[in-house]
């Protein structure tokens, strides 16, 4: 392609708000046009490297088995109130209604639809499993778009989705696309991590998440160097062999003392002389109509996801200090497991360990101290706190570090819960109705292009791995005003077209040194350079990851180019 013929609108202005290297740098080379909040055009190059990507996705998916279909992003209220997330989704489902009143939704994922596509189809187990996958534009309502096209209202999605008649063959597919995405990000070029994730609003027992690593990234991994472990964050169990009661220690007989105006959980714990993770702090909830009183050490912090877990909650809240003075009989600030009263009593698992420890009495300006465990009542212990660094990592392999990442995929087991809820089945060998184990599986293709930028580019601009390179070589011609430059520049775009290269000839009427930080900031592997040493047949070959420069005859170009990319 003559870039003189293309639309590249490259530029050095980035607005003051971007935050993402990936974003500032698809900007700068001209990929992206931000048309609203969370909304962009994919410019030509942007909808090259879409291409390049969806190949990659494509080659791996036919070898699993998976055929690809598309479905329709305009999606029944029906569908989606059949199986009970019309309404659970909230205000990220966008929402349509049209001119007859019907409600619809533009499609954030496509379970729903999935399921009616093969309702009455695949009607014998005879026809299982099915594999089947899309590529398509999703919507989802974000309320703060932002790093570009890393958090957005409208992005392009892999959903793929299985039917199966036992969990076996489920977790079989399941493993197939645990290994596809595997290659798939591989061959990508990313550095990533596959951890232990939550399935949220998609629902299922079981997922892993695929983790580009990148310091822009939203989500932290916690992860060890001595084993292959790996998990989000917001699931990262905390083992008991973090904690240990120590050996020989004097219980000592509690004793209420007075704590006036010491309410942070630091000024309690110095004024009652213990270190702060040996001061209790207890925390008033209200889940899903009910009250608990979570009791943990004074310098962890709650992970809710473990709490509503472990108590098979949804919507949870802090109480209000109304129904902690009036209903649960406490006092905000001097919490404590004693005297409360209408709330379940529920601890961290690290309180089992706590000795001589502080605690709220219920009673304004005091606490109770050295209290120890069999002290005071509790209903149950739960892992119920964010890991943190240098804890001892769920498999023992050694102590967990955090990285930030970018989620580019993910794979559930859905189990039976969408083809239960809208009543999708097939026949077994008896002749009997079940309903389907189905399995979904995704990939942010759009986001992609942000998570390779992430991990490869330089102070210059981005550095494309070769598989999702817009084109494989820059060609360009320093002066458009030298016939004998021109002929040469002519003449090697012929041929490396020809040859079947993807070459982008910089044929613009510009100076050099344009067309030079031009090429380096959009980031091609290779380049050829058609400049004064062409009077002794010589052109100049930069590879752009490493810089490095060379001179090499004209005649040896088309070689050198095979060789580089072989």
């Amino acid at each position: 392609m003559r870039q003189s013929r293309t639309f590249i609108p490259t530029t050095r202005e980035v607005p003051s708000t971007a935050e993402a290297i990936s974003y500032k740098l698809l900007i700068k080379a001209g990929m992206v046009k931000q048309v609203s909040s969370g909304v962009y055009t994919y410019l030509p190059l942007a909808n090259k490297v879409i291409q390049k990507i969806e190949k990659v996705i494509r080659e791996e998916h036919e070898k699993i088995g998976a055929s690809e279909l598309l479905m329709p992003i305009l999606q029944s209220e029906e569908y989606w109130k059949e199986s009970g997330r019309w309404y659970k989704m909230g205000d990220e489902l966008m929402r349509v209604t049209d001119r007859k009143g019907a409600g619809y939704a533009l499609s954030p994922t496509a379970e729903e639809v999935i399921c009616q596509t093969v309702n009455n189809m695949v009607t014998s187990y005879k026809q299982l499993p099915v594999n089947l996958y899309q590529f398509q534009t999703k919507f989802r309502d974000e309320i703060r778009p932002r790093l570009g096209l890393l958090r957005t209202k409208e992005f392009i999605m892999k959903d793929g989705y299985t039917f199966h008649d036992t969990p076996e063959s489920l977790r079989k597919s399941y493993n197939d696309y645990y290994g596809a995405y595997s290659k798939i990000f591989s061959r990508l070029g990313l550095k990533y991590r596959i951890v232990k994730a939550d399935s949220g609003n998609i629902g299922g027992s079981y997922t892993h998440e695929f983790q580009a690593l990148a310091e822009i990234g939203e989500d932290t991994i916690v992860y060890t160097e001595e084993s292959d472990y790996a998990a989000n964050i917001e699931t990262a169990v905390v083992v008991e062999e973090n904690y240990k009661m120590p050996t020989g220690f004097e219980r000592k007989e509690r004793e209420l003392l007075e704590t006036p105006e010491q309410q942070t959980i630091d000024a309690i714990a110095a004024y009652c002389g213990v270190e702060t993770n040996r001061a209790m702090k207890a925390l008033a909830l209200k889940a899903d109509g009910e009250y608990y009183l979570v009791l943990m050490r004074g310098n962890d912090q709650l992970n809710d996801l473990k709490f509503t877990k472990a108590t098979g909650t949804s919507e949870v809240e802090m109480a209000t200090e109304q129904e902690i003075e009036e209903i649960m009989g406490g006092y905000v600030g001097y919490m404590g497991p004693f005297g409360i009263k209408n709330c379940k009593i529920i601890g961290d698992n690290a309180i089992k360990y706590m000795y001589n420890h502080s605690c709220g009495a219920n009673k304004k300006g005091f606490h109770y101290i050295n209290v120890n465990p069999g002290d005071y009542p509790i209903d149950a212990h739960y892992d119920l706190r964010m890991i943190e660094e240098g804890d001892l990592a769920e498999d023992l392999s050694g102590p967990v570090k955090f990285a930030k990442g970018i989620e580019i995929g993910q794979v559930f087991e859905l189990g039976k819960g969408y083809s239960e809820a809208m009543d999708v089945t097939y026949l077994d060998a008896n002749g009997r109705a079940n309903h389907f184990y189905m399995g979904c599986y995704g990939i942010g293709v759009t986001r992609l292009i942000s998570a390779i930028i992430e991990q490869h580019n330089d102070e210059k601009g981005i550095i494309w791995p070769s598989i999702v390179a817009p084109y494989q070589v820059h060609l360009i011609c320093i002066d458009t005003k030298k016939a004998e430059q021109i002929e040469v520049a002519e003449k090697l775009y012929e041929e490396l077209t020809a040859a079947g290269v993807e070459v982008l000839y910089d044929d613009r009427n510009e100076r050099a040194g344009v067309k030079f930080n031009d090429a380096d900031l959009l980031g091609m592997p290779l380049q050829v350079i058609v400049g004064n040493k062409t009077s002794e047949g010589l052109v100049e070959i930069k590879e752009r990851k490493t810089l490095e420069k060379q001179d090499i005859s004209v005649a040896d170009v088309l070689t050198a180019v095979k060789k580089f990319f072989k």
